[in-house]
């Protein structure tokens, strides 16, 4: 857990900013919002390099706000958690919002930070779920610093409070300012991205950067399902995008290409490590890959696709039943799909097994082509009617190179119907009531395509 390694002295601070995948294009002149979260709880009265954590935190913030003042059309607030509460013992929803949004208020907020004291119990994760309902609204440039020296005290977990934030379409990349951590402890804020050492000079700059880079370069992701010439023009297929990291879903959309033939542009959080699956059939995936901040990625994926159409032969359709067909992997015999005749469908370029489900049964070995469609015919059935006096247990046969093949058992009904393929069949039946095999009633059959016929079995 984050709070059991984070008792080394450092303080973190987290960035986080607003992101909807799929969101057009946002406008440069937006606002960008930014809220302060600030730990007053009693762990700040604790050294740090000989000085009081919450004098560093202070000197800190002044440097950040006064900073960050100098983005434009920028608005800013202030939460503060462990604040109220004297511990022990606190209270774990210690956290509240002092100053909301508005214009022209860093004097305000530097007024209230300069009062605070150490006081209270450290509630990270609720006061960071508590956060996401300070924003007005999604439509500006939401963004999240917390300063804090990372003792969680109340069972929570940023890494929990990091999937809540992404839920609600707040994503967050972390700077982790701090000193003396190890290799091994800065592996636990693995769920939430980098840390820097508090020694950095450019610290203060690269913040800045990060947040102007949010107005001015949007991080965004095409997917390109590539044909078999590595073309990226295979297109209206469902495409699914997982955090890998995190084994947890962000969306899904169809995918689809512009009047020039180019695929969708997404918006997305640099952040994230991405997996892709296409589901085409069967699915293809992507490697995991990680996206580079403020530039256009491109994910790849080799997704050829070819036709495959199955029909009837013209004929008479009132005897044409609605038949499935079942697509399976001739490597490994694994269902794929299942095709209604008088379709047409896309595979992935390859071999497969098909079984159609007509009476008797069709089994066929098919090549997927790549940008071409495969036509089977099947033929038209005939109908084959069975009228007897009583119940009884009996099958159709079907006469097959001098052998016999099973197709079907009879039901017990007094009037049964079967679509048949074109064949010479053998019925056998025997009333329930004619207890010895002597009483086996087999009749002869032709069925031809697009005709009825008629047998009674007394």
């Amino acid at each position: 857990m984050i709070y059991k390694i984070a008792r080394s002295s450092f303080l973190l601070l987290f960035i986080f900013y607003n992101f909807l995948i799929g969101q057009t294009n946002p406008n440069t002149s937006k606002v960008t919002r930014i809220l302060i979260v600030f730990d007053a709880s009693n762990s700040m009265s604790g050294k740090w390099q000989g000085v009081e954590k919450i004098t560093t935190a202070k000197t800190l913030f002044n440097k950040l706000i006064d900073s960050l003042k100098k983005i434009p059309n920028t608005q800013f607030a202030l939460r503060v958690y462990g604040s109220t509460v004297k511990y022990p013992p606190g209270d774990c929803k210690d956290s509240k919002l002092l100053i909301p949004f508005k214009t022209n208020n860093i004097q305000e907020i530097k007024n209230v930070v300069s009062k605070l004291q150490p006081m209270g119990i450290t509630p990270i994760e609720y006061s960071l779920i508590e956060s996401a309902k300070d924003f007005p609204d999604s439509k500006a440039l939401n963004n999240i610093i917390i300063i804090t020296d990372g003792i969680e005290e109340c069972k929570g977990d940023i890494c929990k409070a990091k999937q809540f934030l992404e839920s609600n379409g707040i994503i967050f990349k972390p700077f982790i300012i701090g000193i003396g951590l190890t290799a091994q402890q800065s592996k636990s804020f693995d769920c939430v991205g980098n840390y820097y050492n508090s020694d950095q000079n450019d610290l203060y700059k690269n913040i800045n950067n990060i947040l102007l880079q949010q107005k001015l370069n949007n991080t965004t992701l095409q997917i390109n399902l590539l044909d078999i010439a590595s073309r990226p023009l295979e297109t209206n297929i469902n495409v699914t995008l997982y955090d890998a990291k995190q084994k947890s879903y962000i969306t899904s959309y169809i995918h689809s290409l512009n009047s020039l033939n180019n695929p969708d542009t997404l918006y997305a959080s640099p952040y994230l490590s991405y997996k892709a699956i296409v589901y085409t059939i069967p699915p293809v995936e992507s490697n995991i890959q990680t996206l580079n901040e403020g530039k256009h990625n491109i994910i790849a994926i080799d997704a050829p696709q070819g036709g495959l159409y199955l029909q009837r032969q013209k004929g008479n359709f009132n005897f044409n039943e609605k038949v499935r067909c079942v697509i399976r992997s001739i490597k490994n015999n694994q269902i794929l799909n299942v095709q209604n005749l008088n379709t047409s469908e896309k595979y992935i370029m390859g071999d497969y097994k098909i079984e159609i489900l007509t009476l008797p049964i069709i089994q066929q070995d098919v090549q997927i082509q790549s940008a071409k469609t495969q036509t089977l015919s099947i033929p038209s059935s005939g109908m084959l009617s069975i009228q007897t006096i009583e119940v009884g247990d009996g099958c159709i046969m079907l006469e097959k190179n001098n052998q016999l093949q099973w197709v079907t058992n009879l039901n017990t009904s007094t009037q049964q119907n079967y679509y048949l393929l074109p064949g010479k069949y053998r019925i056998l039946w025997r009333a329930k009531s004619m207890r010895s095999s002597i009483y086996t009633i087999e009749k002869k059959i032709e069925i031809k395509p697009d005709m009825s016929e008629t047998i009674k079995l007394y």
